[in-house]
């Protein structure tokens, strides 16, 4: 799990503040909307467009929006109608990782698109899969 979502914050700083692919240039998109807990920090998405990305951590394009934005949301423009998987991470103290207790479970807030939960480790992509065809919307409770 925490080598998971570490290579999920690696992914994020890797890509910058927002990375799409020029074969993704079509008219859908797709908006995450956050609740969290706390506004301060920063929340970090990364935006898959297939299984084998979702799994491998390997995200067509990834954002970060401070906690104190009002909303807190980021949008991708420009998505080629298709299914689509989210992960994302409350970044609190701003150090841009994810950070994990001893026991390397995670200490900051995550979530994924559809608010999907996974077991003893990320949602799969089977429950965070979503189709995006035109202006999608979604609200996500980070935790």
């Amino acid at each position: 799990m925490k080598t998971r979502i570490a290579l999920i914050a690696a992914a994020v700083a890797a890509l910058g503040t927002v990375a799409v692919t020029p074969a993704l240039a079509q008219d859908s998109s797709v908006t995450f909307e956050f609740e969290t807990g706390a506004r301060t920090g920063s929340v970090m998405v990364v935006l898959f467009s297939s299984k084998a990305g979702y799994d491998s951590d390997r995200p067509v394009a990834s954002m970060t929006v401070a906690a104190s934005a009002s909303p807190v949301a980021v949008t991708f423009d420009g998505l080629a109608p298709g299914s689509y998987g989210m992960k994302s991470f409350h970044d609190l103290n701003g150090d841009g990782e994810m950070n994990f207790n001893p026991f390397g479970m995670p200490i900051e807030p995550y979530a994924f698109s559809n608010s999907a939960l996974g077991n003893m480790g990320p949602a799969s992509w089977e429950r965070a899969r979503f189709n995006v065809n035109g202006a999608v919307v979604q609200t996500i409770s980070l935790r």
